[in-house]
């Protein structure tokens, strides 16, 4: 069975630290060096790696780092159970919403960019949680 961890690339160690930390009450764990850092508290191990806007984003060059909006086909769901009070604390640490939060047959949904330009997105389930999308299972 294959494991995750979510590698997140940041311009800045503290200013990632921070919002992580502030957004989803996410601890430091260990301390590899300046430029790599476990954040603790999530099921899957989250690491923050300083990475300069700019640079390479592979050894064998294309596309390079940006940090202004921008997007990915890979981005982080965070399973919250009260979305309204989820939203304030994401929008406090820097978080933008993209959108409205909308009903979904499994749940609500919000979707964000952290302050690096990330997406990402809150979903709160309902009862049956991604199961209400099979055919046997209604909304």
């Amino acid at each position: 069975m294959a494991s995750l961890v979510l590698n997140i690339d940041v311009p800045d160690m503290a200013a990632g630290v921070t919002f992580y930390s502030a957004a989803f009450g996410l601890e430091v764990g260990r301390r590899f060096d300046d430029d790599f850092i476990e954040l603790v508290g999530a099921q899957a191990r989250i690491y923050l790696l300083r990475k300069a806007a700019g640079t390479s984003i592979g050894p064998a060059g294309g596309d390079q780092r940006r940090y202004q909006r921008h997007w990915t086909p890979i981005h982080a769901d965070f399973l919250v159970d009260d979305m309204a009070a989820a939203i304030r604390r994401v929008t406090a640490a820097g978080a933008v919403q993209e959108g409205d939060t909308r009903q979904e047959p499994y749940g609500k949904l919000a979707m964000f960019a952290d302050p690096f330009g990330h997406g990402f997105c809150l979903i709160e389930f309902s009862g049956a949680g991604y199961d209400a999308l099979l055919p046997s299972n209604p909304a």
